[in-house]
């Protein structure tokens, strides 16, 4: 698990589901972000992690704990749409906002898996109330190792914004 201690880079997306507007990290200041990157063809993210980013959404409230999905599609174009992510989210139930990384003009590697210097899926962001990325973590985390990220992140106080 890495811990970071800079400004959350701004989120690019291409598309976004289960939100009327746009999300951007700078207009949620003042809360805590769990982002989630995935794909929806990804053995790891399918088993493990959106089930167990699901459960967080429904146990922490909104206002206090904001949980964004990041699709970013390093691999398998052709087949991870927008049209199957969205049967995806259905399929699975997901109600929490999921962005769709914008895709590089350049290689593979989407524009937010770059900024966020993502190794793979599922990885896991954790920003703090000021907007400073705290956490940055590829692979699986156990439930009982978030938990207590989270809880110490939420036990913080609000900075001055």
């Amino acid at each position: 698990m890495t811990t970071a201690l800079e400004l959350a880079p701004p989120l690019q997306i291409s598309t976004w589901l289960n939100t009327p507007a746009p999300i951007s990290l700078q207009d949620l200041r003042g809360r805590v972000v769990l982002l989630h990157a995935f794909q929806m063809l990804c053995p790891g993210c399918v088993m493990h992690s959106v089930p167990q980013i699901s459960q967080v959404r429904q146990l922490f409230p909104d206002e206090a704990l904001t949980v964004i999905g990041v699709h970013t599609v390093f691999e398998h174009h052709a087949v991870m749409s927008v049209d199957a992510l969205r049967v995806f989210v259905h399929e699975y139930q997901l109600t929490y906002p999921i962005g769709v990384d914008q895709p590089s003009p350049h290689d593979n590697i989407p524009l937010t898996m770059q900024a966020y210097q993502l190794r793979g899926t599922p990885s896991l962001m954790l920003i703090d109330r000021a907007g400073t990325l705290r956490v940055s973590h590829f692979g699986r985390v156990e439930d009982l190792q978030l938990g207590a990220l989270l809880g110490q992140l939420l036990a913080e106080p609000s900075p001055e914004l």
